[in-house]
């Protein structure tokens, strides 16, 4: 299910201002729907051309700020108090330590009236875009050391999810009281136009799905997710999910939104009888709540026949194996909820095709790789052969290639065979996914890594030309010449999180 608004789907511990490339595409989707206000708008396009920073408060004559229209369900838009202006504004403020726009509306309404993110979500009339750009006069303030200069105000629109008002905690410094006030009582005439012009194409408070995904059955009880690659604008990445994504303006329906996820995610893949299921909720990257329409829909085809555009590969699963994978409690919850309503029929596929680790190979093949930590939390690593056809002459965890059989089949046949250990499958969960491409222009390998959490035998060399030794390491003394992606998987596991990434080198 990907989130409905830009932002990338992973936010990391170093939080970024919104880059330069982001506002000016902004803007230009915004000019893209008002041509007309290119000319009024060419101070905010001259500040993106220049080489100062246009978030900053410190760029003069003008910089960037965000406010945030938030509209209840008696279709009233949330404005307070400025002590500086003495002004009925909507809550906004400059951008700081934010990764988008919108996110910087988000915080400032949220500081500036104490409104949880999670009782806010986007509009399907305007999704993660500004309503309106505003330019306005902000007059010299000697007391901060400000000249006079330009605020080029981004305005959000969000609607408020609660039907009771939440208690607002006003921000005192900067904050005197809170109205929500009509439409057409607005002060700003752009905002309370284009308000006015949204209310005539449903924008009336009422929040509604803006994400649309597919819960996809068999009838014989097995349920198909989709393992999400880690890319830039992906919900859920490196894990499991269901098919689907957010809306997009053009889409007249959440309807409409599932049917072309699933044309550009899956081409082919025809779900019959798709119906309205039910309503979830979920949370933005941002915090905001993300109202998903979930529609039920039957298919018996096979996930390997179908090229998949987005991801990393479709398999079916029935909800006693959801406890092995990667997939969020509310992906589980619904998959057990529809499961207990619909009584599977009769005679089922005779070998069903269900995922316990891998069942075939795809995207021209499967890795799958064993990490194994000792009782003082050491690694353990092989040092390839030099003739070695696969990472030569570095350290490598235990691997294998996928022979036509189960990647944790194959994984226990590795660790036997290589290192004469010996691994109970009941014992083994997936940790790191991967793709690595053997060369420019060529397809990726899919590469799994497996923790094994119980295992016996002593590491010994078993075979000689493609392993000189194995050797236990400490996370944070890792050999120099390690296997890239090996060294991104043992610092994901250390840290409690799950990757799935797009790495260029050897398999």
């Amino acid at each position: 299910m990907d989130v409905p608004a830009p932002p990338p789907p992973f936010r990391g511990d170093d939080v970024q201002q919104p880059t330069r490339s982001h506002i000016r595409a902004t803007a230009e989707a915004y000019l893209a729907r008002h041509p007309h206000e290119r000319e009024s708008l060419t101070g905010l396009l001259s500040l993106l051309d220049g080489p100062d920073d246009p978030a900053s408060r410190a760029t003069l004559p003008g910089h960037l700020t965000c406010s945030a229209a938030v509209i209840d369900r008696e279709q009233r838009v949330l404005h307070i108090g400025h002590k500086v202006t003495g002004l009925l504004l909507a809550p906004g403020g400059h951008v700081e330590d934010d990764r988008t726009l919108l996110a910087a509306a988000l915080r400032a309404v949220c500081e500036e009236t104490g409104i949880r993110p999670g009782d806010l979500c986007l509009t399907p009339q305007f999704l993660g875009g500004p309503i309106d750009i505003d330019v306005h006069d902000i007059d010299a303030n000697p007391a901060k050391g400000e000249d006079a200069h330009h605020h080029y105000d981004f305005r959000f629109v969000f609607y408020l999810v609660p039907e009771q008002h939440p208690q607002l905690t006003l921000q005192d410094e900067e904050v005197t009281g809170a109205r929500w006030i009509q439409f057409a009582d607005i002060r700003s005439p752009t905002l309370r136009t284009k308000l006015l012009a949204a209310q005539e194409r449903g924008l009336d408070g009422r929040p509604e799905p803006v994400n649309a995904s597919a819960l996809i059955h068999d009838g014989h009880g097995r349920y198909l997710l989709h393992l999400r690659d880690y890319r830039e604008g992906i919900w859920a990445p490196g894990a499991f999910d269901l098919l689907g994504g957010g809306r997009t303006r053009e889409d007249t329906s959440p309807e409409a939104t599932l049917r072309r996820e699933l044309a550009e995610e899956v081409p082919g893949l025809e779900v019959d009888g798709l119906t309205p299921y039910a309503v979830e909720e979920a949370t933005s990257v941002d915090g905001f709540a993300v109202p998903i329409q979930i529609f039920a829909g039957r298919w018996r085809g096979d996930p390997d026949r179908i090229r998949l555009q987005e991801g990393v590969l479709l398999r079916w699963f029935t909800p006693d194996q959801l406890w092995r994978l990667r997939l969020s409690p509310a992906t589980g919850d619904l998959i057990h909820r529809h499961a207990a309503q619909h009584t599977p029929e009769a005679s089922p596929p005779a070998r069903p095709p269900v995922w316990d680790g891998g069942s075939r190979t795809v995207l021209n093949g499967i890795g799958v790789h064993l990490h194994l930590e000792d009782d003082e939390g050491r690694v353990l690593l092989g040092l390839r052969h030099p003739d070695s056809r696969y990472a030569a002459n570095t350290w490598h965890y235990l691997a294998g290639r996928c022979e036509q059989e189960p990647a944790v089949a194959c994984l226990v046949r590795e660790a036997q065979e290589e290192a004469g250990l010996v691994v109970d499958p009941a014992d083994v969960e997936l940790v790191h996914v991967v793709h690595v491409v053997d060369s420019p222009g060529g397809q990726p390998l899919m590469q799994l890594v497996f923790r094994a959490r119980r295992w016996k035998g002593v590491p010994e060399v078993r075979e000689p030309d493609k392993c000189l030794t194995w050797q236990w390491w400490p996370p944070h003394e890792l050999p120099e010449h390690l296997v890239p992606y090996a060294r991104t998987a043992i610092a994901g596991i250390a840290e409690g999180r799950m990757y799935a990434e797009m790495g260029w080198g050897a398999a």
